[in-house]
């Protein structure tokens, strides 16, 4: 079926994105992997082929090009090829919004050059070890003392934790009226009582350098607030449904290369003296997947139609992320017990994505989080 959200000037983009996937990402994925991080070589090259920051404007060396299409292709290309760990979509659709939404011009002609390039790897720090999506019920403080933020607590389970030069901080500040708000303050690399603490050894996206943050008493220039102080929540709110989407598109991606991992593995391997895709079973399992997938693949490109429309909802793109990554666990599952004994050998790819789609269904708000989205949209009393 002809996908139609998309135009020449995305698919050429997407040849773009797919030549650096096949020439700086696949060569060096199973070191990366055992390493446990990727090298800034490659975030300094995906600069250089302009794979950085397309919205970014052309005065901060960006293409000026705002349209969310662009960091789809991209997120395609990567979960095709199975580049779980180089967190682009993260640089790109989930921190670039913010960087471009609520910087002054003196915190754009900053950061923007520097990041577009690939010389400034981003983070966000939102969750902590007693917060998860309960993001009121975070510990960390942002408290003012002069022209400074006094910021103390700790934060886990960043991504690009060890890499990033810039991570987006979410800290408790304090009201006028004394009650407390949520603040985004941009903390630098090199800023004093900001310590990475261990890289953490993760089931999958093993390449994807995962780390705990300290802040102990860490002084950062109240210049680094990002937008309105005590109005880090709705920011936050407001870019969940992009985030949410992001997955949803690398996560039906992702369903139909499981979907091709096991085909060509079933039309090959024999049993019985004939292939196992020739078995009512086998056909019946891939035929359903392949329907499910065509249709999420159809709501998920009409989510982004939408998200391009700026008519984009929050339960849709819920909707978008659990029914995908609900899938995509299913495609997955599905390619390990038809692959048999060999789709538990990490030199197979399918057992390299049932280690790495497992986080899908958690990260970026949990699917039981998608669930209360989309049921309270019901009002079911």
């Amino acid at each position: 079926m002809q996908r139609s959200v998309f135009t020449p000037d995305h698919e050429e983009y997407r040849r773009l994105a797919r030549t650096f996937v096949e020439k700086e990402c696949l060569p060096h994925n199973d070191r990366w992997e055992a390493e446990g991080i990727v090298d800034r070589a490659a975030w300094l090259r995906a600069g250089e082929v302009g794979l950085l920051g397309p919205a970014v404007p052309e005065q901060y060396g960006g293409a000026g090009i705002d349209d969310p299409r662009y960091g789809a292709v991209v997120a395609e290309e990567f979960a095709t090829a199975g580049i779980g760990g180089f967190a682009i979509q993260l640089h790109n659709d989930l921190i670039g919004p913010y960087l471009l939404e609520l910087t002054t011009d003196e915190q754009k002609a900053r950061w923007l050059p520097g990041y577009v390039r690939g010389e400034l790897i981003t983070a966000i720090a939102m969750t902590e070890p007693v917060a998860g999506s309960d993001l009121r019920g975070m510990r960390t403080t942002a408290v003012r003392d002069g022209d400074h933020y006094v910021i103390n607590g700790s934060k886990t389970f960043i991504s690009n934790g060890i890499l990033a030069d810039l991570v987006v901080l979410c800290a408790k500040t304090t009201r006028a009226d004394g009650d407390q708000g949520i603040s985004l303050i941009v903390v630098e690399r090199d800023t004093p009582g900001f310590e990475r603490g261990r890289r953490l050894d993760k089931v999958g996206a093993r390449s994807q350098d995962t780390a705990e943050l300290f802040f102990t008493d860490a002084r950062v220039p109240v210049a680094n607030l990002l937008g309105e102080e005590n109005e880090g929540l709705h920011y936050l709110m407001r870019n969940l449904a992009k985030e949410r989407l992001s997955i949803a598109i690398s996560s039906v991606q992702n369903v139909f290369r499981a979907l091709e991992l096991t085909t060509a593995y079933v039309r090959e391997r024999k049993a019985f003296g004939k292939p196992i895709g020739s078995f009512q079973n086998t056909r019946f399992v891939l035929a359903d997947l392949q329907a499910r997938a065509l249709m999420a693949r159809s709501f998920v490109d009409a989510c982004l139609a939408a998200l391009v429309a700026g008519e984009l909802t929050g339960v849709e793109a819920a909707a978008a992320k659990l029914c995908a990554t609900e899938l995509e666990d299913a495609a997955v599952d599905a390619g390990v017990q038809l692959h048999g004994g060999y789709g538990w050998m990490n030199e197979y790819p399918i057992a390299r994505m049932y280690r790495d789609s497992r986080i899908s269904r958690i990260l970026g708000g949990s699917n039981e989080i998608m669930k209360e989205i989309i049921g309270r949209s019901l009002q079911l009393g």
